[in-house]
């Protein structure tokens, strides 16, 4: 059993790292965190550098779960994290969201609508405290 978690480095990828982590000691298997950038901005404060990803995998041996980090660039960030689920065979992903304006509430963030709606196993939403 797999858990996936998109991950960027603020409130809301820790809030989807910390549930991915509770998610995968619950039920037991691999947790694979993705963190990914369309590289369309010469600094993507989402996309995190190689300080950051060997920073993340110290935390993650740290956490005694089985992971490994997914790290790069591509076309589009959702498609990371869906392809990663289904190459994977996730049983679950795991994503942040943030709280929206009325508007913004049917205007979900692309990448959070577009894992909901293809991801190709069950996808678990959660917010910061």
């Amino acid at each position: 059993m797999t858990v996936v978690v998109g991950y960027i480095p603020n409130k809301y990828g820790e809030a989807a790292l910390e549930a991915g982590i509770t998610e995968v000691r619950r039920r037991g298997g691999d947790l694979v965190v993705v963190n990914a950038s369309r590289g369309d901005a010469l600094v993507d404060q989402k996309y995190l550098g190689e300080a950051g990803v060997a920073d993340l995998e110290r935390r993650l041996v740290g956490a005694a779960v089985p992971a490994s980090v997914r790290h790069g660039l591509g076309s589009d960030v959702a498609d990371a994290i869906i392809d990663a689920a289904t190459e994977m065979g996730a049983e679950l992903v795991v994503i942040g969201v943030r709280r929206r304006s009325p508007v913004g509430k049917m205007l979900m963030g692309s990448v959070a609508q577009r894992v909901l709606l293809d991801a190709p196993c069950d996808v678990l939403a959660v917010k910061p405290g």
